[in-house]
């Protein structure tokens, strides 16, 4: 097993997998593959946390890939193209590909899958998608996320390489709605953040995410989804944990936001990608080209382009017109 990509997600679900067998995890950096082999650490992304010594790091993408039966790509959305068509040169002609990463390919409005799927014909492509806030899940508390793939011997397999007594996996053949669940909640979560940045309760926050689901659950539906996953794990579940959480990147854009930062400033501290922050205008494009409406994410889109402040979205929000909870 080889994980491409050493951030937060990448070397924590590389490490839950290095219990139950051989497996890799490429780093750009040197000194992070030699941080990892030697003390067994990824400070910048995990800092205080012990990775299993059995785990292997290396900066050789192509001789890792060429040695793994089953890769899982956890490289942000804007550059996994890039690394997708290094992987695909030295990738076997059946070993099984699974994106972890939750984002849009800006340029084409590509999800992950299909972007793996365009880079590497022929092999099997899975998403791991849930509410998975890297810390916990390192730290062995209870969760669960659900492996998505049309194959289901394929999405079995997968469920039990990955599976572990604190991290229980399901199934789901549903890979458009489990994408999709994971891309709009990153917007949804700058949102919510925004609103704990002004100093708002629950009652705005329980809002937001209510609304942002209905605008997830649209979109996935108009793209071919199955509504019933956007009331599983790779929908409600990843949506509430990461709105809740300050261990998300996007909640803590939003929350920054809500207090007044710049987009740019918010993004040069930052060390890891905040997916939302570029995918907003991405899920908008989409959603408008397939006519489905998105007001939170619209708004959500405005910030972080810089063309609307914070509270200004907010008075645009709720302003609209009073309608039916369903339309």
């Amino acid at each position: 097993m080889c994980v491409v990509g050493a951030g937060s997600w990448g070397t924590t679900v590389a490490s839950l997998v290095a219990h139950n067998a051989d497996t890799t995890l490429w780093a750009r950096r040197e000194d992070l593959v030699e941080e990892i082999n030697s003390r067994h650490t990824n400070s910048a992304y995990l800092p205080s946390a012990t990775l299993p010594e059995t785990l292997r790091a290396s900066s050789d993408l192509e001789e890792l890939i060429s040695r793994a039966d089953v890769v899982a790509m956890a490289v942000p959305s804007q550059g996994f193209r890039d690394v997708a068509t290094r992987v695909a040169k030295s990738i076997g002609k059946r070993t099984p590909i699974m994106s972890l990463s939750k984002g849009l390919e800006r340029s084409t409005l590509m999800r992950m899958s299909q972007v793996l799927a365009e880079s590497m014909p022929g092999r099997p492509v899975a998403v791991l998608s849930g509410p998975n806030l890297a810390r916990e899940i390192l730290a062995g508390q209870p969760a669960a996320s659900v492996v998505a793939c049309a194959d289901d011997a394929v999405a079995t397999t997968l469920q039990g390489l990955f599976s572990r007594p604190t991290f229980r996996l399901y199934t789901n053949p549903d890979v458009v709605g489990c994408e999709i669940g994971g891309v709009v909640k990153n917007v949804i979560a700058i949102a919510a953040g925004i609103a704990q940045g002004f100093g708002f309760g629950d009652n705005t926050k329980a809002t937001l995410v209510t609304r942002g689901l209905a605008e997830m659950t649209r979109l996935g539906v108009a793209m071919g989804a199955n509504p019933l996953t956007f009331a599983g794990l790779a929908g409600m579940g990843d949506i509430m944990a990461t709105c809740a959480s300050m261990q998300s990147r996007n909640t803590q854009v939003g929350v920054r936001l809500g207090k007044g930062e710049s987009v740019a400033d918010i993004v040069a501290s930052m060390n890891m990608v905040a997916e939302g922050v570029k995918s907003s205008a991405v899920v908008v494009e989409l959603a408008r080209k397939l006519g489905v409406e998105m007001p939170i994410a619209e708004q959500v889109a405005r910030v972080c382009d810089g063309s609307q402040s914070a509270a200004d979205a907010l008075r645009a929000l709720m302003s609209r017109s009073s309608r039916s909870e369903f339309d």
